[in-house]
């Protein structure tokens, strides 16, 4: 289950990787400016972040395993949209249909994820951020050999994730369903009391030192979403204007970010469960500010390797974020998802907008090289509470 669940968030993510990769031909079609661009990715963000801890929240009192596949379809009514927009208002009410279907699974989704975890949190958050990652590392692949030969018409074939989606979910929902009337409410509460005795997660925390510690992993959080935000959206610009390269090409450096990303996920998850999340968060940020500093820098021949191992670092810290989030909050696995990949990225998606205007305003190399020092916020990893005794 933990598998399939993985998979279907890698078509679900492939579905929003389908507005990313679609942005380059939005560009030229439709002679959309860098602003312009910047709205496209806050609305996408923004829908499907910001209705996540409400499903989040809504889903703690009534677990609703048949919200997953709904989800799907809202996402294929997006695809549809996106495929015959003849205009930039219906582009953007497309890609809301699209936002709302992932703001609608992932909450679910992380739901299912700790119901087959067990102990090994952290792994098995690492697996299903994985095929998140993987899905949205598809982007520039997608925009390379199917969006710019086949343009906007091209959106029709991401109807085709969700309807595989949905056939693995067919098998995913009767087993949560099942699972959750096993699990029940007196284990939700053991579970509870266990994790306020100090046996499991964080251990017991005022209300105060929990809506700090919060405070500071959401701001980290957003940071690193910044960051990405740069590079998923802009580096490509950036490329073409600084090395001459084409379009086509600056793809290459975004898929090298993104696949080494979907590495550092899995090997994050896996050393979350062994040294501890507060370290692994750590390494992530402060690991990646030197490479993410150099980047607009270096020639065209050195950036392959550093954004490849600078994506490996960066990414390295999203799983073990959503499962620290977690065991903050205790018992509240769905508000802690939504908060985490969901309130976070919405507000992240903040950067979109306002890198967007600086790179109408101020030209885009200004902007890259004012970005790269936000990891350097991973700092404040240092004030956030053990996990580990």
């Amino acid at each position: 289950m933990l598998f399939a669940i993985s998979t279907v968030h890698l078509l679900n993510d492939s579905m929003q990787s389908v507005v990313a990769a679609l942005v380059p031909v939005f560009h030229d079609a439709m002679q959309l400016s860098f602003a312009q661009v910047g709205w496209i990715i806050f609305t996408l963000n923004m829908t499907s972040s910001i209705m996540q801890p409400v499903v989040g929240m809504w889903s703690d009192k009534r677990p609703t395993p048949w919200m997953l596949p709904v989800g799907m379809l809202c996402s294929m009514g997006g695809m549809i949209g996106m495929a015959f927009a003849q205009n930039f208002a219906l582009l953007l009410l497309s890609v809301v249909f699209v936002g709302f279907g992932s703001a609608v699974f992932h909450p679910e989704g992380s739901r299912v994820v700790y119901l087959a975890a067990g102990n090994r949190r952290a792994f098995a958050q690492a697996i299903y951020q994985v095929g998140g990652n993987f899905g949205q590392a598809l982007a520039p692949l997608m925009t390379l050999y199917i969006f710019l030969p086949l343009g906007q018409r091209g959106a029709i074939w991401g109807t085709l994730l969700a309807l595989a989606a949905i056939v693995i979910l067919y098998r995913v929902v009767p087993w949560y369903s099942r699972r959750l009337e096993e699990q029940g409410r007196a284990t939700a509460a053991a579970k509870q009391k266990e994790v306020h005795a100090g046996q499991d997660g964080i251990g017991s925390f005022t209300r105060r030192a929990v809506a700090i510690a919060l405070s500071l992993l959401l701001f980290i959080v957003i940071a690193r979403t910044w960051y990405a935000a740069a590079i998923g959206n802009f580096y490509q610009f950036y490329a073409k204007e600084t090395y001459g390269i084409s379009i086509g090409m600056a793809q290459i450096p975004l898929f090298l970010f993104m696949a080494a990303g979907v590495a550092g996920t899995f090997f994050g998850g896996l050393m979350g469960d062994r040294i501890g999340r507060k370290q692994v968060m750590l390494f992530s940020l402060l690991g990646s500010a030197p490479f993410a500093i150099a980047l607009p820098h270096l020639p065209l021949a050195w950036v392959y390797p550093a954004i490849a191992l600078m994506g490996f670092i960066l990414q390295s810290g999203f799983s073990v974020s959503v499962v620290y989030a977690q065991e903050l909050l205790p018992g509240k696995i769905g508000t802690a998802s939504g908060l985490i990949t969901g309130l976070a990225f919405g507000m992240g998606a903040l950067g979109a907008i306002v890198l967007g205007n600086m790179a109408d305003m101020h030209g885009i190399a200004p902007v890259m090289i004012g970005a790269s020092v936000l990891p350097l916020a991973g700092i404040l990893a240092i004030w956030l509470p053990k996990d580990r005794r």
